[in-house]
C-alpha cells in the first residue's frame, strides 16, 4: 500500500507544448491520409492553446480494427510532449477494474487508471482508454458509470479509488477513448464524448502507406 501512494506522480508533470504547427508535422510524419480526423486533432490542439484553463475534451476515436486508433493517440502524446498512459477495457465487468478493491480483501490491488497513472510517472499523460464499446455490467457493478466520475472534470479533481482511499487529481489527464461501434457505447459515456470517426483505407491508400510508412 505504502509502495503505491509513495509511487503515485502527485505532483510532477512534463512541460507540456502546445503548437498547432508542430502537431501537424507529426502528425502528418506518423499517418498518411485522415485529413479530417487530423483537422480534428488540431482543432482540440487549438482551443488548449486558446484557453488553457478549460478541461481538456475528451476524444473518441471509432472505427474498424487496424486503422491506427492506438497509433493516432500516440501521436498526439507525442506532439504535446506528454507521457502516455494505456488501458483497454475489452470484457471488463467488474467496477473494482476502474475504482481497485478494497484493502480488506485478500490479494487486493489499485484499479486499472490507478495503476496505469504510477507507471506513467507523470499527472498529465495522454491516457487512452481502448474498446470502450466493449464494457458490459453484471451484479459486480457497472465499470461504465465508474468511468463517467473518471472522464467528468468536474469529479475527477477528487477521484477515489478503493484501494488507496485518498482522492487523487486527474484534471491534468488528457483522455482518449477509442471504439469499434458506437452504438455499444453506453449513452450516458457517449454524451461526454467528441466523436472522431475513421474509416478503412483503400488499396491504393494501403500502397502508399506500405511505401512511405512501413518501408523507411
Amino acid at each position: 500500500y505504502l509502495d503505491t501512494i509513495l509511487d503515485l506522480p502527485w505532483n510532477y508533470k512534463t512541460k507540456e507544448r502546445i503548437s498547432v504547427s508542430a502537431a501537424s508535422k507529426i502528425l502528418d510524419k506518423d499517418h498518411f491520409g485522415m485529413e479530417k480526423v487530423k483537422e480534428r486533432i488540431l482543432e482540440t490542439i487549438a482551443i488548449r492553446q486558446m484557453a488553457p484553463e478549460m478541461p481538456p475534451q475528451i476524444l473518441c476515436l471509432v472505427g474498424p480494427p487496424g486503422v491506427g486508433k492506438t497509433s493516432i493517440a500516440y501521436s498526439i502524446a507525442k506532439s504535446l510532449n506528454r507521457k502516455m498512459a494505456r488501458i483497454s477495457l475489452g470484457g471488463v465487468h467488474d467496477e473494482s477494474e476502474i475504482r481497485g478493491h478494497r484493502r480488506a480483501y485478500l490479494g487486493a490491488s489499485p484499479g486499472r487508471i490507478i495503476s496505469s497513472m504510477k507507471k506513467a510517472k507523470s499527472n498529465n499523460p495522454v491516457f487512452l482508454i481502448d474498446e470502450v464499446d466493449k464494457l458490459t455490467k453484471d451484479i459486480k457493478g457497472d465499470p461504465a458509470s465508474a468511468l463517467l466520475e473518471v472522464l467528468d472534470p468536474e469529479q475527477n479533481k477528487s477521484f477515489s479509488d478503493n484501494f488507496i482511499e485518498i482522492d487523487y487529481d486527474l484534471s491534468n489527464v488528457m483522455f482518449i477513448l477509442t471504439a469499434n461501434n458506437i452504438e455499444d457505447i453506453p449513452d450516458a459515456l457517449k454524451d461526454r464524448l467528441e466523436v472522431v470517426e475513421l474509416t478503412g483505407y483503400t488499396e491504393y491508400e494501403k500502397l502508399d502507406i506500405a511505401k512511405k510508412h512501413l518501408l523507411p
